[in-house]
């Protein structure tokens, strides 16, 4: 029996943690083709959060570290899945003293919302690999092809 070849290996080690704004950074692990979505890791310090957003697509979250309370109340802790589907607008914070890492597989974009629900914000896969790549430009870091 032969083993088929990684079609893509990507080292966690070999991207950088990308700030995003206070208490907030990315690492990401995929860009999707035609704007499909992207896979990264988020991380949030404690005392920060996620505020109110909307998801244009289906979202996979995996909490790997720290733990979160989402708008709705509920705590999800470190190995805790929630699926978001598309339209689903929520908010979340950090709980506790340690920083939250979550997985997540986003399909589409997500909008951030203001105080009025409009769109204040928008994140897709080609605005998140352009502040990945201005970002690894102003550190000098070398920009890896994650583009599939």
């Amino acid at each position: 029996m032969s083993l088929l070849p990684l079609a893509a290996l990507t080292a966690e080690a070999d991207t950088p943690w990308v700030p995003l704004g206070p208490g907030r950074a990315f690492k990401p692990i995929r860009f999707l083709r035609d704007d499909r979505g992207y896979v990264a890791l988020m991380s949030v310090e404690p005392g920060f959060g996620i505020p109110p957003h909307r998801h244009t697509g289906d979202v996979h979250a995996f909490n790997l570290a720290g733990a979160r309370r989402l708008d709705t109340g509920e705590i999800v802790q470190a190995g805790d899945y929630v699926f978001e589907p598309a339209g689903n607008v929520d908010s979340w914070a950090t709980e506790g003293d340690l920083s939250v890492i979550v997985l997540i597989v986003v399909a589409g974009a997500v909008e951030y919302l203001g105080d009025d629900g409009e769109v204040v914000a928008r994140y897709s896969a080609v605005t998140q690999e352009a502040v990945y790549r201005r970002y690894c430009d102003e550190q000098g870091l070398p920009v890896r092809d994650l583009v599939d």
